[in-house]
């Protein structure tokens, strides 16, 4: 929450690769920005785990998620799947040219990856975020399962585009690509007289 109330008005906050694919694919961010948000995305989480490492001597591998032991690789992208399709669809809903709720839309976002954590770490440890794992896999050379976590969010965020058309209709509104590109109070043209 803390962090899309600071970088919001930056960049839209663009945390996570499959919400700028989500958002790009609602066309209410260019696609020709996602490359390099992803790039940065996957930066960012790996200088945090090297960050993490080199402060207080974590081991990577434990900072990394990984499908637990009593689950299969399958079952953990359909949590994947799931939870990152409910949090790009807070995403979208709160973006969206019919609720744009600006900076309260934190709130929102914190609030479902707190819930989602709490009740599926045990099963997936909850990334939703492919960077998110990206970072502590490339410092602690140990990519075991990656894939889970790569396609169970992009499916996820698909399936979150798919189900905002159907609510919604089609993005590419004003207030849902100012929320993308970090403009969410975006000035309206007035034609003079």
């Amino acid at each position: 929450m803390a962090i899309i109330l600071f970088m919001g008005k930056v960049s839209g906050a663009h945390l996570n690769p499959v919400v700028s694919i989500a958002f790009a694919l609602r066309r209410d961010f260019p696609w020709w920005r996602v490359p390099g948000y992803i790039v940065v995305q996957l930066l960012g989480a790996t200088l945090g785990a090297l960050f993490l490492h080199a402060v207080i001597n974590v081991s990577a591998v434990y900072g990394s998620n990984y499908p637990a032991h009593s689950y299969s690789d399958v079952a953990a992208f359909g949590m994947e799947l799931i939870l990152t399709m409910g949090l790009v669809s807070v995403i979208l809903g709160t973006a969206s040219g019919a609720q744009n709720v600006g900076i309260i839309g934190a709130f929102g976002v914190a609030g479902y990856v707190a819930l989602a954590g709490l009740w599926a770490s045990p099963i997936s440890g909850a990334s939703m975020n492919p960077a998110r794992t990206f970072g502590p896999d490339l410092v602690g050379a140990s990519f075991t399962g990656y894939w889970v976590y790569v396609a169970g969010p992009l499916a996820g965020a698909v399936l979150a585009v798919g189900i905002a058309f159907v609510l919604r209709g089609s993005g590419d509104g004003a207030a849902g690509a100012g929320a993308a590109q970090g403009d969410l109070f975006p000035e309206v043209e007035t034609s003079s007289p």
